[in-house]
């Protein structure tokens, strides 16, 4: 059953009764990161093993996201600077008792031309939904990891794919 959720702003990222951040180096430089992201939605699944099916949505201001076990999200995209962050709001799931939910990637050069990746999972729900997420922390920041671990392997092996062409 869809249900809506509270249309919280950015701001939520650091007001959310429950915030999970993350955050992991790749060698992969900031616009190459973003460009993943924000525009090649399509290709999510790719390296990111919790999503089936991304596909934006109203001219590319939206998407809706597709996870294993049947989750799914119509999301609204709440920043994309390609400099610094691409953050988008959850408007619409089947999960339950989620009542708000923000996810912000925010991309900072390091000193080694690479990025620093940081993950920041806004929520607010039912007792039992924070709860749940405080319990998969670990799970979280693991399937985290491996996701920007992968995605840093497909930037570098595109980046190369297309010095070759």
């Amino acid at each position: 059953m869809a249900r809506r959720l509270t249309p919280v702003g950015l701001e939520f990222t650091e007001s959310a009764p429950l915030r999970l951040v993350f955050a992991r180096e790749v060698a992969a430089p900031p616009r190459a990161v973003f460009r993943a992201l924000a525009e090649d939605v399509a290709g999510w699944p790719e390296w990111f093993s919790a999503v089936t099916a991304v596909r934006p949505t109203d001219g590319g201001a939206g998407r809706e996201v597709r996870l294993r076990g049947g989750a799914w999200m119509r999301e609204t995209i709440l920043a994309a600077d390609p400099d610094e962050v691409y953050a988008y709001r959850v408007d619409e799931t089947n999960a339950p008792g989620v009542r708000a939910l923000v996810e912000e990637w925010r991309l900072t050069p390091s000193g080694t031309g690479g990025t620093r990746v940081q993950w920041t999972f806004a929520a607010d729900g039912a007792a039992a939904f924070r709860m749940g997420l405080r319990l998969g922390r670990a799970g979280l920041g693991r399937a985290f990891r491996d996701a920007v671990s992968a995605l840093d392997r497909r930037i570098a092996t595109n980046s190369r794919d297309s010095k070759a062409s």
